[in-house]
């Protein structure tokens, strides 16, 4: 097998040289890939329809080099509901997803529950819109510029999280105590607010 592979690839170098095949070769891989990354969009969405009156022709899509999706519409409000500040991962028996995190001694996690309900609650009142990648602190911070009122649990709340969660701290159930109440008294000041 050997033998005959070796004349086989004897006789090709003979006709078209290395580079030219090497060159070849990563022309197919280019297209190839090229072919592989647009598949969905140069494809038509669906097989023509053979009728025998007429035929329709399939709509040919280009290709993009990037997609964006137009936001839905979202319905708009009159402006006078009050938004709800409140937790916003309930489980199917009606305790919160942080509470049963803390019951099961998961103190970190329940801890960052929290974190996520407060962000959750911020964003539904319209006081930070936070992106992919935002961090907690910079969502702290664009919240006190909003809402004075709730800088200072906030950044207590934040800098919590942080200590626990990325500073690798043991988290104990008086620190989920603490973060119980910064996150309560947030809500309580965003009420006050008149958010």
């Amino acid at each position: 097998m050997t033998r005959a592979w070796d004349e086989f690839a004897a006789s090709v170098f003979d006709v078209v040289s290395p580079q030219v095949l090497l060159l070849a070769g990563l022309l197919v891989a280019g297209v190839v890939g090229a072919l592989w990354y647009w598949f969905p969009a140069w494809v038509p969405r669906r097989l023509p329809r053979i009728r025998l009156p007429r035929f329709r022709r399939p709509r040919w899509r280009l290709p993009t080099w990037r997609r964006t999706r137009k936001p839905k519409a979202t319905k708009q409000g009159t402006g006078t509901e009050e938004p709800v500040f409140a937790p916003t991962v309930v489980l199917p028996d009606g305790t919160l997803l942080a509470d049963r995190l803390a019951a099961e001694g998961r103190y970190a996690e329940a801890i960052r529950q929290r974190m996520r309900d407060v962000v959750g609650d911020l964003t539904v009142a319209g006081v930070v819109a936070p992106l992919p990648g935002t961090t907690a602190a910079e969502v702290a911070a664009a919240a006190a510029v909003q809402r004075p009122a709730v800088a200072g649990p906030l950044a207590g709340a934040t800098d919590l999280f942080s200590e626990i969660w990325y500073g690798d701290r043991p988290a104990l159930s008086a620190h989920d105590e603490r973060m119980r109440a910064l996150t309560g008294d947030v809500r309580t000041r965003m009420r006050g607010a008149g958010a």
